[in-house]
């Protein structure tokens, strides 16, 4: 056989590496040179977007949600003016569903089981609010504590809402309004000639008035008031549900923040005078004196104790309570005032909308309070005087059935939360329990749109505890249930019998404007007069 003794081995060959590296070199040299700016750029968008997907899906998991999100911010442009027909159309697609927006992966829980659920399992969830919440309502707010810190907060708070403590804070109500009622008609009738007026924000001032004269008495001036329920609307708006989650100058969060500081500087100045005055011997008019009291009472107590004094047991305190900071407790009378304000201002306007135009219920009230004052429209408030009045109560309770001012309540798992066998929320992810549906149950409450007050009385709507969810349940539920209540009647009897006001019914009066909580689109436009 003949050799070819011309060939050589590539390894052999010394010209080879370097070809190879020229053609290697020019391969990689290609790569390198089309990676410029903006394809580096692009390929981190793609690959983070790509990764947000995967993450949204990932979480989602059996659920009913969107096959996909919107990258980044989801359906946050469509979230900024929430509609009431896509949360219901939300509801109805599922007892558990699903949406992220921006970083926050949400959870909703239609059904009263699911609710309840979410609402009974501190272990795995907790109120949450939205991210900006902490920013404004400070993260050492006693709503974000957990165990022995929400106690330690709690067990004072509890006898601040107890009958004989409710009764204390009715002359200052009444007060209230009997100032507003003169303002509505002066705004009806002096300033726009019996023209209608759109309520909605002067049941909100009203509404923040009587809040701020029962939390913190006349510790604050009628100008601070007045300031308080301006800028309330600011810190409203901050916490919406779907908002931006860092605080940048000049938007919503940031006027909210500078309300939020306003606010609980003012409830500052009002803890240091009524520690002032509690320990002077003043009587207890306010939600504020009674809780600083409170502390006083259990100060002087340990200081017998520590010095061998012989107690008699009947002088111990019912809670033993440590003494909160002047700031302690601004923040604290704030969650009130941010558990109330919207919620009571959307109560209140549907109420007066809701008389309006049934005028054969308002007649009922109106005649139940005067029977229940023996004719006398002057009589002052007081709690046998409330809790006489069972139709009163009735209208009420339907208002908060038929309109809840709340129709979800945000919460954040803590950690992995095994909300069915099927489907475990990831920790962080928020998990938002829903009050409408439960209230809604045509099998619980028959024909739920119409309104109905004798279902109340002669129907077995008092016996659906379950589904009743307007003031949540759980460890969390509202400490100020009864008094809310209570509130309302003694508002809407008391205008019944010194003022008559009419409905100017538009088109948009019983949509809903969802605004953290609901009221009618057309902001109530009423006429109001005295009533002789």
């Amino acid at each position: 056989m003949a050799i070819n003794g011309s060939f050589a081995s590539p390894v052999a060959d010394a010209d080879y590496p370097r070809a190879l590296d020229t053609a290697s070199g020019s391969f990689i040299g290609q790569i390198y040179n089309g990676l410029n700016g903006y394809s580096l750029v692009i390929t981190a968008f793609l690959l983070l977007v790509a990764y947000d997907q995967f993450k949204y899906i990932w979480n989602k998991g059996s659920i009913v949600g969107p096959a996909w999100k919107m990258p980044f911010i989801g359906p946050f442009l469509s979230s900024v003016n929430p509609k009431m027909d896509e949360y219901k159309a939300k509801w109805a697609s599922g007892e558990l569903s699903c949406v992220s927006v921006f970083h926050k992966f949400v959870v909703i829980a239609s059904s009263r089981d699911m609710a309840r659920k979410v609402f009974n399992s501190p272990a795995f969830a907790k109120p949450c609010v939205v991210d900006v919440a902490q920013k404004l309502l400070r993260p050492a707010n006693w709503v974000f504590l957990d165990g022995r810190a929400h106690v330690d907060y709690r067990k004072g708070l509890n006898g601040l809402f107890t009958r004989q403590a409710l009764e204390t804070y009715l002359p200052g109500q009444e007060e209230v309004y009997e100032q507003y009622f003169a303002k509505f008609l002066d705004i009806s009738q002096k300033h726009n000639n019996g023209r209608p007026v759109p309520y909605m924000p002067i049941f909100r001032e009203l509404m923040c008035a009587v809040s701020c004269r029962t939390f913190v008495g006349h510790y604050m001036s009628d100008a601070a008031v007045k300031k308080i329920a301006d800028d309330y609307y600011k810190i409203t708006a901050a916490l919406e549900l779907v908002n931006f989650p860092i605080i940048i100058p000049y938007t919503r969060t940031w006027y909210g923040k500078k309300a939020a500081d306003m606010v609980l500087n003012e409830f500052s100045i009002c803890a240091a005078k009524s520690k002032a005055r509690m320990k002077a011997g003043g009587d207890v008019t306010c939600i504020m004196d009674g809780w600083i009291k409170s502390m006083l009472d259990s100060e002087k107590y340990r200081q017998k104790v520590t010095k061998g004094i012989a107690i008699d047991e009947s002088e111990k305190p019912a809670m033993l309570l440590r003494i909160f900071s002047d700031f302690e407790i601004a923040m604290t009378v704030f969650t009130f005032l941010f558990a109330s304000q919207d919620a009571t201002s959307s109560a209140a306007t549907w109420l007066f909308q809701i008389m309006a135009d049934r005028p054969e219920i308002l007649d009922r009230v109106r005649e139940e309070n005067l029977a229940a004052r023996n004719g006398d429209k002057h009589q002052k408030f007081s709690m046998d005087l409330l809790e006489s009045m069972p139709y009163t109560r009735a209208v009420v309770k339907e208002t908060l059935r038929y309109r809840p001012p709340v129709i979800m309540v945000p919460y954040v798992a803590k950690k992995s939360f095994p909300v069915t066998d099927s489907y475990t929320a990831p920790k962080g992810s928020m998990v938002i329990p829903s009050v409408w549906p439960a209230l809604h149950d045509p099998e619980v409450y028959p024909e739920p749109d119409v309104f109905d007050p004798e279902r109340w009385i002669s129907g077995d709507a008092d016996k659906a505890v379950k589904n009743w969810l307007v003031f949540g349940t759980g460890p969390h539920y509202c400490l100020g249930q009864t008094y809310a209540q209570l509130n309302l009647m003694a508002m809407i009897g008391k205008a019944s019998m010194h003022l008559d006001w009419k409905h100017h019914i538009t088109p948009l009066s019983e949509d809903i404007k969802v605004f953290a909580t609901i009221f009618p689109m057309d902001d109530c436009p009423l006429v109001f007069s005295k009533r002789e």
